[in-house]
């Protein structure tokens, strides 16, 4: 009786009642060198969804960041909070990149004892919500649900070209093509879904085209799979996406329905450089619309300290003042002969002292290369310089020489003052009169003048 009261209250002429709240979580890549950052920030966000009371919880893929011994503290807190979330709501795992997420180890996850159960979807297909909320389940025919997910994971060659032929394709035919295909046969399922006041989401692991990675870098290639035109044209209420691990989204709105397409990005900063907060995602769908609600997670906060040449001490001292808590890269580029004047136990010394909580210093040595010339000994400076120009692949080889000619036939005042005669007699000339031409002098010469000394080049 009370099942049959909530069906009766959930559906109204064909449309629901309520909006369904999905938590969305991606790319948590447990594993020992990340523990501590994944573990705090899936932990929080676990601790935020069970407040926000979601009816279900979607984790798209990538919750490892390697393979992983099941004994490993990095399975065992990862475990831990899949358990706590699975005991608040369903939980549906999407199989995210092989190398992060080996073929086998989510269904190992959901085998913890928990309240609710935690479904693996490793293949493309279909699940739903229960209307009781208890469980998400392989979709079955004539069952009613709130909510019905489409899951499109991370495929293999051998799925692709499964798919490709069954649709009577070439099996050589690119894997954007086969996912634009699936994505096609939903459009009438959902159109279905909609009509019947169900509201349908596609979960996915991929690559969106022209998508931004978290260095703020544009991807774009002939090898991704996902296209925003074909995203929306399935015509879910949302699509929920892991992989990239910048949070984004795009919306449309067509024929009364507003869709958006947002990845969750990745649940904490495990790089020096990404761009921007990171966070989970509270969806809020409906069979005509879908919203997100960006809830920040604790991630760590990293700072890069650049520097073009020996790394300033007094500017370290300075800076580090504003880096606690923080982690800390400093990078630096030498000529070989700098390479031992770098005092790399200084550096870490004055940041570890300012309560930097991680230093990384990162070193790249110039090496300088040299090159002889064949018989340059035995010819004129003239010619020698022709011949380092040659080398060196220096343009302006003539000018250089006339430039030499100076240095060797006058003394470096003398010089100046031509050029100086020069330009004022320049900037004296009516425009109408003849330009006379200018010497210009190159910045080793420049150099060499102001300290009054003649140039040697070789």
């Amino acid at each position: 009786m009370g099942h049959l009261h909530f069906l009766n209250t959930f559906f109204k002429e064909g449309k629901t009642m309520q909006k369904i709240k999905v938590a969305h979580m991606s790319d948590l890549h447990y594993a020992p060198k990340n523990l501590e950052e994944s573990d705090r920030c899936f932990t929080a966000a676990v601790t935020e969804a069970i407040e926000n009371k979601v009816h279900c919880a979607i984790i798209t893929g990538d919750s490892t960041d390697h393979a992983l011994d099941t004994h490993q503290p990095a399975v065992r807190a990862l475990a831990r909070q899949i358990q706590r979330l699975a005991d608040f709501c369903p939980v549906l795992m999407l199989q995210g990149t092989f190398s992060h997420e080996p073929p086998g180890f989510l269904r190992m996850l959901s085998m913890v004892g928990s309240r609710h159960p935690i479904t693996v979807a490793e293949r493309v297909g279909s699940f739903g919500l229960r209307t009781d909320f208890k469980a998400i389940e392989v979709v079955r025919t004539n069952a009613q649900y709130a909510a019905v997910f489409h899951t499109l994971p991370t495929l293999n060659k051998a799925d692709l070209a499964a798919m490709d032929c069954a649709e009577g394709g070439d099996v050589h035919s690119g894997a954007r093509g086969v996912v634009a295909k699936v994505l096609e046969s939903w459009a009438p399922v959902n159109r279905k879904l909609r009509s019947q006041g169900v509201p349908s989401m596609v979960l996915s692991h991929g690559t969106v085209f022209n998508s931004i990675t978290e260095h703020g870098i544009p991807m774009a290639g002939t090898d991704h799979e996902l296209g925003l035109g074909s995203l929306f044209s399935c015509e879910a209420t949302g699509v929920a996406l892991g992989h990239i691990h910048k949070q984004q989204d795009w919306s449309e709105s067509v024929y009364g329905l507003a869709q958006t397409v947002a990845y969750a990005g990745s649940i904490g900063r495990f790089h020096h450089g990404e761009e921007g907060d990171k966070y989970w995602l509270e969806w809020e769908i409906d069979a005509d619309s879908a919203q997100i609600h960006k809830h920040p997670t604790p991630a760590r906060r990293t700072v890069d300290l650049v520097f073009n040449g020996i790394p300033d001490l007094d500017f370290l001292r300075a800076r580090a003042q504003d880096c606690e808590g923080a982690c800390v890269r400093v990078r630096y580029e030498v000529d070989e002969e700098q390479r031992q004047k770098v005092d790399r136990n200084a550096i870490r010394a004055i940041l570890e002292a300012a309560g930097v909580q991680d230093v990384q210093i990162e070193g790249k040595t110039l090496i300088v290369q040299r090159q002889r010339a064949q018989g340059i000994s035995t010819v004129s400076l003239n010619d020698k310089l022709a011949m380092w120009c040659d080398a060196t692949s220096t343009p302006g080889t003539s000018e250089l020489q006339e430039r030499l000619a100076l240095l060797l036939t006058k003394e470096p005042e003398q010089i100046a003052n031509d050029v100086l005669e020069q330009l004022s007699q320049s900037n004296d000339s009516h425009s109408s009169s003849p330009s006379k031409k200018t010497v210009q002098i190159p910045d080793f010469v420049e150099a060499s003048l102001v300290n009054g000394e003649t140039a040697e080049m070789f």
